[in-house]
């Protein structure tokens, strides 16, 4: 497995692997619309990879994209942690689920968070990914709910983690 800046070429694998992680492992903890409306309307035009404010890994194992990780350098508003930065999605497709995607991800994302002076990392996760992050050190902070579109919302958890 190799953990490596993601480029537009990998936009379609993105997204692949996003839908694939949302309709399979979300649905362990959501409903069908929850899942449909979280994974509705995403495209590889969605995917930007570059920029100053962010940081996006992509997990490739024998020349396949299978997850990936976005860091915001600046974190949303809609944190209420004080934290420097943010987790903004991370996903792992579920044919390599816990096999350590998802932990190689993390700590590349965390790595690049401490290279650039931010000290703590806030996010919201999706309920099925709460005891992934627990066990990475992540504490909850708050029950949210999130609209995953057209109305459709869904309860995540507010974590933050001290780097």
């Amino acid at each position: 497995m190799e953990i490596r800046p993601g480029t537009a070429e990998d936009a379609e694998a993105v997204a692949d692997a996003h839908h694939a992680a949302i309709e399979n492992l979300g649905a362990a903890v959501y409903d069908d619309e929850q899942v449909a409306a979280w994974s509705a309307g995403r495209s590889p035009d969605d995917y930007e990879f570059g920029g100053d404010d962010r940081d996006v890994f992509v997990a490739e194992i024998d020349g396949a994209v299978r997850g990936f990780g976005w860091l915001s350098h600046d974190p949303g508003e809609h944190l209420t942690a004080d934290v420097d930065g943010e987790v903004t999605g991370m996903y792992v497709h579920p044919d390599v689920a816990r096999e350590g995607v998802g932990t190689a991800l993390l700590d590349r994302l965390e790595t690049r968070a401490r290279e650039r002076g931010l000290g703590a990392l806030g996010m919201w996760a999706s309920m099925n990914a709460v005891p992934f992050y627990e066990s990475q050190g992540y504490e909850r902070v708050a029950e949210r709910v999130h609209e995953f579109g057209g109305g459709v919302t869904g309860r995540v958890l507010e974590l933050r983690k001290d780097l």
